[in-house]
């Protein structure tokens, strides 16, 4: 669907300025932090380590909901092209999402591109998953299939390139996974792109084919490897056996048509596969204020999937 002119111009206010990645990522970055509201001090949020592979320390940090509700943890990783975005711009988020479903978030602080390209921010997700799915007790969980990755954009991507590492060494599977508008696939430029969406919203919006080409260069440098499928997920050539998955998309989203198209694919892998579109949404929308209603609206998909087990 084409966005109207009018109904363009206004969305466009909600863009992202206009800049090259590559070059002003860590202006990004800093912008993020001084927009982050500082952490108070809290009984509900508490800051804790994880031991990586190569003996440094992945941050995470812990949201208990008001009510506990269910004793299922989302393990969070956060968006922001594998390269800005971190657990304090997203402790909003966080805590939105620990009060809308009633369960423990988890959200891991992955080194980023390009100080540390791929596969580094996937092995600081794979570790604190690894840790999770093998005590799951720790937060509260009864067994790794109370362990849920969900993930947003890059995240989206983060946990589907998870959960296919954790099948391939034929470990404990997590319950599930929810992508929220996930990258899938490596291709954004309009030229060459086999879906729609990348050419109708992929300039004026919120996120760009731009912006999406820096990032995934940022991530993984070598144009050769970019269709690996712990970077391009719809790439693999296998889907079965992974865990059950929501993917929830953004109409007005440039990567909506290769999340869907991801959806399918698993669905036609035999890997249960729910895949729902919040109308009029914007990529990014689980960072916007808890009332609004794509918020109400992906939350509500999360909550009915995570109650439907058939899914």
């Amino acid at each position: 669907m084409k966005v109207p002119r009018p109904v363009s111009a206004v969305l466009s206010l909600f863009a992202a300025p206009r800049i090259s990645m590559r070059e002003d990522y860590r202006m990004v970055r800093l912008a993020q932090r001084a927009l982050s509201r500082p952490r108070l001090p809290s009984p509900r949020l508490h800051d804790t380590t994880v031991r990586g592979a190569d003996g440094h320390d992945i941050r995470v940090r812990i949201f208990l909901p008001k009510v506990r509700i269910h004793r299922e943890v989302l393990v969070f990783f956060h968006g922001g092209g594998w390269v800005i975005g971190d657990v304090d711009s997203y402790t909003t988020t966080c805590t939105t999402m620990a009060e809308l479903t009633g369960r423990v978030v988890c959200s891991v602080d992955y080194r980023l591109a390009p100080e540390h390209p791929f596969p580094a921010g996937l092995n600081d997700c794979l570790r604190v998953t690894e840790r999770l799915l093998a005590e799951p007790s720790l937060l509260g969980a009864r067994g790794p299939e109370e362990v849920i990755l969900i993930g947003d954009s890059a995240g989206g991507n983060l946990a589907a390139a998870v959960s296919l590492v954790l099948r391939a060494e034929g470990s404990a599977l997590p319950g599930a996974q929810i992508l929220f508008y996930p990258v899938t696939q490596w291709d954004h430029d309009p030229q060459t792109s086999p879906y729609d969406s990348v050419r109708e919203y992929g300039t004026g919006l919120r996120l760009t084919n731009a912006e999406v080409d820096d990032y995934v260069a940022m991530y993984q440098p070598d144009p050769d490897r970019r269709t690996d499928p712990l970077v391009s997920p719809l790439a693999a050539p296998d889907l079965s056996g992974l865990p059950r998955t929501l993917i929830v998309t953004a109409e007005l989203d440039l990567l909506r048509d290769e999340g869907e198209a991801f959806g399918a694919a698993l669905q036609a892998a035999g890997t249960p596969a729910r895949v729902e579109r919040v109308a009029g949404a914007l990529h990014g929308f689980i960072s916007l204020p808890r009332i609004a209603r794509p918020v109400q609206e992906g939350y509500d998909h999360v909550v009915l999937f995570l109650a439907d087990e058939d899914t």
